[in-house]
């Protein structure tokens, strides 16, 4: 029931993300909303109301980097690396916080990279919260695709 649930407040994000050419079918946001309840378990993290998915989707739908065909995977990636880097970051970033963050580095040095978002700019963004040396990579040379 509560998945059920869950996934009927994502659908409402389609309208908004279709100006994009980005819409999730009934079965994807089933598993994006599956995705959201196994990220949380595994981060230990306890959520209540509609979770962080619908606010990644509002952030990264007008992304150049996300295409139909990636657009499931990227998200359920976004959102595993948002829980992730929530609870690294030592609480220290409101979720709008962290989200702008993810944006900023998404659409720019990580070129649309999840694994140069979660291995290098959120890591960096983290260590500096925790008050670490703080490095700074090339980015990447290509762009790739998640699907």
């Amino acid at each position: 029931m509560q998945m059920a649930d869950a996934a009927k407040e994502l659908e409402a994000c389609n309208g908004l993300s279709g100006r994009f050419g980005l819409v999730l079918s009934g079965e994807q946001l089933l598993r994006l909303t599956e995705s959201r309840f196994l990220a949380l378990k595994s981060t230990g993290r306890v959520e209540f109301g509609e979770g962080v998915l619908k606010k990644l989707v509002y952030a990264f739908c007008d992304s150049p980097y996300l295409t139909q065909q990636n657009y499931e995977s990227t998200l359920t990636g976004l959102q595993d690396i948002f829980y992730y880097f929530k609870n690294e970051s030592i609480e220290a970033l409101s979720d709008d916080e962290l989200i702008e963050a993810m944006k900023t580095a998404f659409d720019g040095k990580a070129q649309g990279s999840l694994e140069y978002l979660a291995g290098t700019a959120l890591e960096n963004l983290c260590r500096g919260i925790r008050g670490g040396e703080v490095e700074e990579p090339d980015p990447p040379l290509y762009e790739e695709e998640y699907e």
